[in-house]
């Protein structure tokens, strides 16, 4: 860095027929380097989107809390100014490696990052030794609002977030998904019938159960946060569980022995679905809590439950919305409260509030006829 200018080591590429460079900048110049437009100006005057600020704590803390192993993406920038590569050679391999020179009193733009630009800012605070770690920069030359807009839409409009159930696959910091992992891996029908890189299960799929439904209920079943502590007897619960609930879900067993194809029973049961998935935990936590040492010998009760589809009396407007199955907040609930009953179990305030708002008219009968 001189008087009038920031220095790099670069590399230089070109796409689209235009330059562009890869710079390595400390993190603790990267809230003074780069800038972000105006909160306050019209949507149609920016080159990205409104910082949320509910983002920034939750990417900080992630940084700090992992400093020995966090990863951060390349921010991408555009530089408004004078700008000069200098080629370590005239030719050869070296002559996309050089010194790019920036003038001071160029502006640099981020198009894509700005929240990892306010994280960064904000983990250097709680921990300044941070900031001598580098994150890269992918800039290009600035050319106009309009091209730096449409940067913005090219860097986004392609991105997918991954699917619940492949995080969860791929998490080895939380405690909650290894848990539900080790449970799935435990119990034969769970590991041999559970999609782990989707969260949701195609009509032609031989998968039952997905990660994500799996983990959401074993963390119901639990009760456990994600501060908390996980401990062998939540493991052996999860199993022992999985594993009574099975042993009474004779479909489940049909498509385990390959009698039945999962994809017929995801079309003709409701208890193929993960709300039913979800709803069966939920009921067996509070059986539990209920009954600590007579839990098993009561979930038998499960095969009570008629879980066709074709009892639209009991199911529409409870688990099916036009004749397809929802996971709506209240449809889960209305789902457990046919568990609970099922299983002998008085239903919560709040169970019973949502029952009289949306369950079906009464008079219908929950269980199977005996």
């Amino acid at each position: 860095m001189d008087g009038n200018n920031l220095e790099f080591t670069a590399i230089r590429g070109v796409q689209a027929g235009s330059a562009y460079y890869v710079i390595m900048v400390p993190l603790k110049v990267v809230p003074r380097l780069f800038r972000f437009d105006d909160e306050a100006m019209p949507a149609a005057l920016r080159a990205q989107r409104v910082l949320n600020k509910a983002r920034i704590p939750l990417i900080a803390t992630y940084i700090t809390n992992n400093a020995s192993e966090y990863i951060l993406s390349s921010l991408c920038a555009s530089i408004d100014g004078e700008i000069e590569f200098e080629p370590a050679a005239s030719d050869g391999a070296l002559r996309g490696v050089g010194r790019l020179r920036i003038a001071m009193s160029a502006t640099i733009l981020i198009n894509d990052g700005q929240h990892r630009r306010a994280a960064i800012e904000e983990a250097i605070r709680e921990r300044p030794t941070l900031g001598d770690e580098t994150i890269s920069v992918v800039v290009f030359a600035d050319r106009g609002l309009k091209r730096s807009q449409q940067m913005f839409a090219d860097l986004n409009i392609h991105a997918v977030r991954p699917t619940k159930s492949i995080k969860l696959l791929y998490d080895h910091r939380d405690a909650l998904a290894g848990l539900s992992r080790e449970v799935i891996g435990a119990v034969p029908l769970l590991r041999d019938f559970t999609c782990f890189d989707s969260s949701s299960i195609s009509n032609r799929s031989t998968k039952l159960f997905t990660l994500s439904s799996l983990h959401q209920a074993t963390v119901e079943l639990i009760g456990k946060a994600h501060v908390s502590p996980i401990e062998s007897k939540d493991k052996e619960l999860a199993v022992s569980f999985w594993e009574a609930v099975i042993a009474n879900m004779p479909d489940w067993q049909r498509v385990g022995s390959r009698e039945v194809a999962a994809s017929e029973l995801r079309r003709d049961y409701i208890h193929a679905h993960g709300i039913a998935v979800q709803a069966i935990a939920s009921a067996g936590a509070q059986l539990i809590r209920k009954y600590p040492d007579d839990w098993r010998s009561r979930i038998v009760k499960l095969r009570e439950v008629d879980w066709s589809r074709a009892n639209r009396t009991l199911w529409d407007n409870r688990a099916l919305v036009a004749g397809k199955v929802n996971k709506s907040k209240n449809s889960t609930v209305l789902v457990t409260n046919i568990v609970v009953k099922a299983l002998e179990l008085p239903l919560s305030v709040e169970a019973q509030r949502v029952e009289d708002m949306y369950a079906p008219p009464s008079g219908v009968q929950l269980v199977a006829a005996s």
